[in-house]
């Protein structure tokens, strides 16, 4: 089976020409296992297939690492991109791609041939609790700044979806947490019916903030484009920052913009190709 692997700040997947390379959906999750594993396999967050879609100009199917399927992805949808431009699958700089039946619009920025960075239309982000989901402590139509308990430790989070659960977390420090420790009792908080992916946020100035991100079903991760998406928005919804921020991650750097009049977010940033190669599943 041939693959590329690619990555947007450090978020690393495997990507697959679903058009192409055939797999039953019932065997997706166990090679997405096997191909994902950094000792045994090509290595990475997880894996992508690239598929014709009526929706859109391509279908984006996305699996975690540990092989359960995901809705979307920042960095990945980003990769998307420049794969379907650079491999030819199309010679527009303005696309669409659908995942989980939510379409999203991309700009790609081309440089000397190939795709460079890309600007994503990433949508509205949803607050109300029932559709992210996250059970807030009493009724109310947002969750800004609600206490959570975790190890024994409280916490104050603000919930977002971007087509996918965050659960945003403000911090003075983000370089000495024991993410490794905490990341799965946030994830698996009964709070979460469907898990979750929660970004630890330093705030550095009105347009600079610094996250690290636990991630659902892969633990953490270099970056998170749909994190930095919801991190903004919990940033700019207590007040913290202005409406267009930088957010510096482990693997780079994205810029992400809240359009307030047309609650519209976009994100900014590279996506580059790794290589090529060709995995035997068995």
């Amino acid at each position: 089976m041939k693959f590329t692997k690619m990555h947007g700040c450090g978020n690393d997947y495997i990507y697959i020409d679903g058009a192409v390379e055939k797999i039953a959906d019932k065997d997706k999750p166990d090679f997405v296992r096997k191909i994902s594993d950094r000792h045994f396999g090509v290595g990475g967050d997880g894996a992508i297939f690239i598929n014709p879609s009526d929706e859109a100009d391509f279908e984006m199917e996305m699996y975690n690492a540990d092989g359960s399927r995901a809705e979307m992805c920042g960095n990945g949808i980003r990769c998307v991109g420049k794969y379907v431009y650079d491999k030819g699958l199309t010679y527009k700089t303005d696309i669409s791609i659908v995942s989980c039946g939510n379409v999203k619009y991309l700009k790609l920025f081309v440089k000397d041939g190939k795709v460079d960075s890309v600007r994503v239309n990433m949508g509205s982000p949803q607050l109300k609790p029932e559709l992210i989901p996250v059970i807030a402590n009493e009724e109310k139509d947002i969750v800004i700044n609600e206490p959570i308990t975790v190890c024994g430790r409280e916490y104050k989070m603000t919930c977002v979806s971007m087509g996918n659960p965050h659960a945003v977390v403000f911090m003075d420090d983000v370089d000495n947490l024991d993410i490794e420790r905490i990341g799965p009792y946030f994830e698996n908080n009964e709070k979460f019916p469907k898990r979750i992916n929660t970004e630890f946020v330093k705030v550095l100035d009105k347009k600079t903030v610094q996250m690290r991100v636990w991630e659902r079903g892969t633990g953490e991760t270099l970056a998170c484009g749909t994190g930095c998406c919801a991190t903004v928005v919990a940033c700019i919804l207590n007040g913290l920052t202005d409406n267009s921020v930088t957010v510096r991650l482990l693997g780079g750097e994205l810029l992400i913009t809240w359009e307030r009049e047309n609650n519209i977010v976009y994100m900014t940033g590279p996506a580059a190709t790794v290589f090529d190669g060709e995995y035997d599943y068995k």
